[in-house]
């Protein structure tokens, strides 16, 4: 078993006092003061005052309780959850954004990426990208590694070590892509495979192998058929991008015959309800209907939109459709791997396309921050369960508004202390 390197230790547990604050819906923040005690990663209790702690440990006698007070002006919120980045393209941040999307990715990415044919660079940058995502309060991540498995391995070695929940894929590319940076049919498929059994082989809970067809400019039909179809025999997540760019929209028709971007990934089957699609800006209302039949969620990566120039993602109108929406940063895309970043940019984002369109509302803090935590979560990763709602929220719109990793001072995951800040005591 490949485990972190700080883990909840059996027979402990940790007492939460202080307030906390989770969203169980997009229109409002729910404030609240209490205490929260963990075990083994699950919050097993939820109550009104100190004076419960008796309570806690009269149910669990057989526990070692750590209690870890939040003062004046701090409060414990949930994991940021970042469906879409690029773990290699880190070293680029901030690089190439004078070009558009398809001849940044010649001059700019593809080149970052091929460096990691060398497991011993794969090694140095995954170390410092985990922690710099930490750092920033991601406690989940959907990661795109690159073409190489034993590059893409060590990333999820990585993101055991550190502690952090991901979802890690190895990059199928076997068409249209640079000579030096592509795989057979054959070698794809295979390679995925083993790249499969190996995360598996970890044995690490938090940690899971996601298919990631990079999109459809560099799949071939076959190769997105089958990518579907080991998606089906293991249960996997999916993940890729959509709708990024019109040259790209346009050009994925002419590859394909005419057929729009949907309608390629959902004959090769890749569309399902645990599917991620990377931006989806240019997405007609057919597809849209086609993408929430499946059940597949568009992620909104509008920090990338903007820097790329590809264009800006009408939130509101995905929601029209009642297709699910998460967040994501898309390093190298956007510049900046922070969640707030991206929270704050999704709603600059949408204040532009309230100007033109004024029947549109621009997204609130609650609504983003909702969508970077339980909206992105289809699993109870990233909500509190307690009583006592407040009606005071500035601190927290301070923070979504103003905020950044110097803000953050301790991080948890699945129970475990991953970024130290906080003092606990017996």
């Amino acid at each position: 078993m490949f485990s972190s390197k700080a883990e909840q230790l059996p027979g402990k547990g940790l007492i939460f006092i202080g307030t906390y604050a989770h969203s169980l819906e997009p229109v409002q923040i729910t404030i609240e003061k209490g205490i929260l005690a963990v075990l083994n990663g699950v919050i097993v209790a939820a109550e009104k005052s100190p004076g419960d702690i008796a309570c806690i440990k009269q149910k669990f006698p057989e526990v070692e309780w750590e209690k870890v007070e939040l003062q004046s002006g701090q409060f414990l919120c949930p994991g940021f959850i970042d469906l879409h980045v690029h773990a290699p393209q880190f070293p680029n941040a901030g690089l190439g954004y004078d070009m558009p999307l398809l001849e940044w990715l010649q001059k700019y990415t593809y080149p970052c990426e091929q460096k990691y044919s060398d497991v011993n660079h794969a090694k140095y940058v995954y170390k410092s990208v985990v922690e710099k995502m930490l750092s920033c309060g991601t406690t989940t991540a959907c990661y795109f590694g690159t073409i190489h498995r034993e590059s893409t391995l060590e990333l999820a070695k990585a993101v055991a070590l550190a502690g952090q929940r991901a979802f890690i894929g190895k990059v199928n590319m076997n068409f249209g892509c640079p000579e030096n940076y592509s795989e057979s049919l054959e070698e794809s498929l295979e390679e995925t495979k083993k790249f499969i059994d190996g995360v598996l082989e970890l044995k690490n809970s938090l940690v899971k192998p996601i298919i990631t067809p990079r999109f459809a400019v560099t799949c071939d039909s076959k190769l997105m058929t089958g990518l579907s179809k080991l998606a089906e025999a293991n249960s996997l997540h999916i993940q890729t991008h959509i709708s990024e760019n019109t040259s790209e929209v346009e050009f994925v028709k002419e590859l394909f015959h005419g057929k729009n971007y949907t309608d390629v990934y959902d004959q090769a089957g890749l569309l399902t309800n645990r599917t991620l699609l990377a931006h989806g800006i240019y997405l007609s209302d057919s597809e849209l209907e086609l993408i929430r039949e499946r059940g597949c969620t568009v992620v909104h990566c509008p920090n990338s939109n903007v820097s790329l120039k590809s264009g800006i993602c009408k939130v509101r109108r995905l929601q029209k459709h009642t297709v699910n929406v998460g967040l994501g940063t898309d390093v190298s895309g956007g510049y900046s791997a922070s969640m707030l970043n991206c929270m704050r940019s999704a709603i600059d984002a949408s204040i532009v396309t309230f100007f033109p369109d004024s029947e549109s509302s621009p997204l609130t803090y609650n609504e983003v921050f909702y969508m970077a935590t339980s909206g992105a979560a289809k699993e109870e990763i990233s909500s509190f369960n307690a009583n006592d709602s407040l009606t005071d929220s500035e601190i927290i719109q301070k923070f979504i508004y103003t905020g950044d990793d110097r803000n953050i001072i301790a991080v948890y995951v699945d129970g475990v202390q991953v970024k130290t800040g906080l003092k606990s005591s017996q």
